[in-house]
């Protein structure tokens, strides 16, 4: 854990200094300067705002800073660009132009901190065990945001007016007008053609929209598979095997064996434990899947660890993946049940993929369970399939035959007495020993071999009172049935359960589930009774038969409904913003425009990585909606203090394009890079993608479309006014 905190520090000090130097190849040494004596005081009001929430600095709260890294620094590039644009225009003295620079984008900047804000909050709110987990991320990034806000309108023109201008001072050079710049040749080259022309514009934006369908239809045909979390990447995993009720110890020992020589031979394996007939140590699984309950002659548990994964190039869901078959042939010579447990990368649950068969009749709940695993076993990419039956054990009862007994002068109680001393090993007495910590039991027990069968047992004999030493077999009568089975509860509803997990080429449960589902139909209940699906809440009688999709299919489900419930509210807030602001409905949606378009690159980055589109994944879109919304805010702001101005407004919006994609960019950019630095964790690699992908498209979009959407809809009011 020590090693991961490290890692991840390292990882959040690369960054910063990455933000740096990009600010720095921007705006010159001095500007990276300005924005990097910024970072240090809002992080450490940040650890201060940790420190008072009580939270520690463990992997969350660490992923908390590497995410906000490329979003805190936007303030201060937004107040430090536009104050060095000012500085090179001369057209105004120094702290004149200083002050003109931070009111020109001061408002807009504090409204598009709020959005971020506003995006990022609801996301605290997420219910389940997914709750406390996700909470430190956006708490903490919307407090970083907040004091980074701060930062930039205090700080930052300080900093600014001192570092900047000295820079200016030495050079003394005239700055050319906008129209000279390179960026507005590029800008007016691209985006004018739009304006002017119909057809190109909507050609344009008809290509945009094309080209948002076409990824969002990656969901569709799975070319983007979406799960709760991906596999992580860890040092251990666990083999579980399940011999049939009533097998003895010494053959459940036999297959356990076999399969640890079987791991010796493996160049992965670094060593590994066996436990036969107990559960291993606790572990992670063990609290989560209740494995630290297990116990039995049927049961045992091989503590696997692998060498380090800095020493291997494949991650340790790989090397599950390809051992699994070896093992579980293994474990078919036996007639024993092997699951290879990887360790889960998130919140707990019972299995990854969980069946839970409700029903009136216990014994009908267990013919559909044994149904369904027949099911489960035949579907694709789904293995390690078991179920909480218990095989049939048959159970011998001795039934003393009383008169004959009493005949024989034999009590009943001496049998039952006999036989528990002979059978259930308790001590008789105990031996005192000076240097025993406690008394030492004096066991009397029939050798293994005497009570190895019933015949064995029946002549155990007792003394009866004339001393003659009578078998008990003369004296009883065996009784031959089938034992009762356990019975599971789950919310005080008797049920029988179906566990399974993924492994193949598409490793999320929801397919698995899916397709198990549209075969539901297979199964057979009894007559007058249906069968009755639940994905996502238990059934509230018990009249009717049902089966209801649980494990990590549960989480994933509450979830991404609470996540995409934040994004809702979180788009409404955001609206509600800037139309107070504004004081109009229409310019917020042309804004909103924005938070689309990052689905573009979300899913081509999802797509082209072959990752999964995970919760973390999630996360980055709906971060990436308040920080698109800003950037569409910084636009069209200026536009409009440019038509304030008297400026037409074909040239407000291309001068707008122009003077904002630099610190437009400038923020791009540190947001990919700060993301960067996580893109290769297993667990966060979909934040990262979302951040990344998202970012870059969104970026190139938004200053294409969001320009030109306002210009369509405002266009009639200008021409009006002529």
């Amino acid at each position: 854990a020590s090693h991961k905190v490290s890692e991840l520090l390292m990882h959040l000090i690369g960054s910063i200094l990455a933000v740096t130097i990009v600010v720095m190849l921007a705006m010159g040494w001095r500007g990276g300067l300005v924005v990097f004596l910024s970072v240090p005081i809002t992080f450490a009001m940040t650890l201060f705002s940790y420190y008072m929430l009580d939270y520690t600095l463990n992997r969350i709260t660490l992923f908390a800073l590497v995410f906000v890294t490329g979003i805190v620094v936007d303030d201060s590039i937004i107040i430090a660009e536009n104050m060095h644009r000012h500085f090179k225009m001369k057209r105004l003295p120094f702290k004149q132009a200083a002050l003109y620079a931070i009111n020109e984008v001061g408002n807009p900047t504090i409204l598009a901190t709020f959005t971020v804000i506003a995006s990022v909050l609801p996301m605290a709110f997420v219910s389940g065990l997914m709750g406390p987990y996700m909470s430190p991320m956006p708490i903490g990034a919307s407090i970083a945001m907040i004091i980074s806000l701060f930062v930039a309108l205090t700080i930052t023109p300080y900093l600014g007016y001192y570092i900047l201008r000295e820079k200016e001072t030495q050079e003394g050079k005239e700055e050319k007008g906008l129209e000279t710049t390179l960026i507005y040749r590029i800008y007016n080259k691209f985006e004018k053609p739009l304006i002017e022309n119909k057809v190109k514009r909507w050609s344009f934006l008809g290509f945009t929209f094309l080209l948002l369908l076409g990824s969002m239809a990656l969901f569709y045909t799975k070319g983007v598979a979406v799960k709760m979390l991906p596999f992580d990447n860890k040092n251990e995993f666990q083999v579980v095997v399940d011999m049939p009720e009533g097998n003895t110890l010494e053959n459940t020992s036999a297959v356990t064996r076999e399969i640890a020589n079987y791991m010796s031979q493996r160049p992965e394996v670094d060593n590994y434990q066996s436990f036969v007939g107990t559960s291993a140590p606790i572990t992670f699984n063990g609290l989560v899947r209740h494995y630290d309950l297990r116990g039995g002659s049927n049961m045992a548990d091989i503590q696997v660890n692998l060498i380090d994964k800095s020493e291997r190039s494949e991650q340790s869901h790989d090397i599950a993946k390809k051992l699994r078959a070896d093992i579980q042939a293994i474990g078919k010579r036996f007639n024993a049940n092997v699951k290879l447990v990887e360790v889960p990368p998130g919140p707990p649950v019972l299995s990854t993929i969980v069946a839970e068969v409700y029903g009136p009749n216990y014994q009908e709940q267990i013919k559909i369970a044994k149904q369904l695993r027949e099911i489960v076993t035949t579907t694709d990419d789904i293995v390690d399939v078991d179920d909480m039956i218990e095989a049939d054990q048959i159970e011998y009862n001795f039934v003393i035959d009383k008169e004959k007994a009493m005949l024989n002068g034999v009590a009943p109680q001496q049998i039952v007495a006999t036989l528990k001393m002979a059978l259930s090993e308790q001590p008789i007495s105990t031996l005192y020993k000076e240097t025993a910590n406690e008394q030492v039991g004096l066991v009397l027990a029939l050798d293994e071999k005497e009570k190895s069968s019933i015949n064995d047992i029946k002549q155990v004999k007792v003394i009866s009172q004339m001393g003659i030493a009578i078998p008990i077999g003369d004296l009883i009568k065996v009784e031959e049935k089938i034992r009762d089975k356990a019975i599971y509860r789950k919310n005080q509803k008797r049920v029988v359960y179906v566990v399974a997990d993924m492994a193949g080429k598409l490793e999320s449960p929801v397919y698995g589930i899916l397709n198990m589902s549209d075969r539901l139909n297979e199964i057979e209940v009894p007559k007058g009774y249906t069968l009755n699906e639940e994905f996502n809440q238990q059934p509230e009688h018990e009249d009717n038969y049902t089966i209801k999709w649980d494990g990590e299919w549960q989480i994933t489900y509450e979830v991404f409904r609470d996540l995409g419930a934040a994004f809702a509210i979180a788009i409404f807030v955001i609206y509600l913003l800037i139309v107070g602001w504004f004081q109009n409905f229409k310019a917020p949606l042309v804004m909103l425009v924005a938070i689309p378009l990052s689905m573009v690159g979300i899913m081509l980055g999802h797509w082209i990585l072959g990752a999964f589109f995970t919760a973390t994944s999630m996360i980055g879109v709906i971060a990436l909606a308040g920080i698109m919304v800003r950037n569409s805010v910084l636009l069209i702001d200026f536009i409009e203090l440019r038509l304030e101005d008297g400026i037409p407004l074909k040239q407000a919006v291309i001068e707008a394009g122009a003077v904002r994609t630099t610190p437009i960019l400038l923020t791009a950019g540190t947001v990919v890079i700060g993301a960067f630095v996580i893109l290769f964790d297993p667990i966060f690699q979909g934040l990262a993608i979302s951040l990344m992908g998202g970012t870059i498209t969104a970026t190139v979009l938004t200053l294409l479309v969001v320009p030109l959407v306002y210009y369509m809809t405002e266009k009639h009011k200008h021409e009006d006014k002529k």
